[in-house]
């Protein structure tokens, strides 16, 4: 999880509580530091104040969007108003809460986020120039289209809404191929439909998107985050 607070008390106290409660927690006392760490490693939560010292934390929140990132986003606002807290929403929040809170109410808040399956960005899921419109199932790279089997494209989708994390084969085993008991191993299956995939995705000179981890899993997501 990642708490961008610029308040040094109140940020190191919720830090702490959330690590009691089990959580790894990082933290981010503004915009640009917080940007530079979603940069730079992924997060399965982000708690965002509303109001922070280089600027509003629903612009960082609209550059997260518009990377295609469907990370739910819990904002901090001491601003109580409707008006404010449905800007925070239809900015892109999953969900918000009115300062000053019960941290009982936060922990909360984040379980019930963490609970949810990552949902798209309105239509489209997107990693740099890689583009999946959910409606018409047409897959672009760099405005070009890319030809998918319908296979591919349920990989595709995965591996979009769980850019910049491991997917293992046996993730993909279980939700792509939805076979959760099996005797036979689908290792060589998957590993020929990712072949194929990648060669679609990053050829013809495309900076690389697809990663093999070897022995762990594949990873979508920009070169040097790989």
């Amino acid at each position: 999880m990642l708490l961008i607070e610029d308040e040094r008390k109140t940020r190191d106290s919720v830090l702490e509580g959330l690590r009691l409660e089990g959580w790894r927690v990082s933290g981010a006392g503004s915009a640009e530091r917080g940007w530079e760490m979603l940069a730079a490693a992924s997060f399965d939560l982000i708690v965002l104040d509303r109001m922070l010292p280089d600027g509003d934390g629903l612009d960082l929140l609209q550059r997260l969007r518009q990377r295609g990132q469907p990370t739910p986003v819990l904002v901090l606002t001491a601003r109580g108003a409707l008006d404010e807290r449905v800007q925070a929403l239809e900015g892109g929040a999953d969900d918000y809460l009115t300062k000053p809170f019960a941290f009982a109410e936060l922990v909360a808040r984040c379980r019930a986020l963490l609970r949810r399956p990552v949902l798209a960005i309105g239509t489209f899921l997107r990693c740099e120039d890689l583009n999946f419109d959910l409606h018409t199932r047409l897959v672009s790279r760099g405005g070009d289209p890319i030809g998918l089997t319908p296979r591919e494209c349920e990989i595709m989708e995965y591996l979009l809404r769980y850019q910049g994390q491991v997917v293992t084969r046996e993730m993909l085993e279980r939700d792509v191929w939805k076979q959760s008991h099996r005797f036979t191993s689908l290792d060589n299956v998957i590993d020929v439909q990712m072949m194929r995939l990648r060669r679609k995705i990053d050829g013809e000179g495309r900076p690389r998107l697809l990663h093999t981890l070897r022995g762990v899993g594949y990873r979508l997501g920009r070169e040097e985050e790989a």
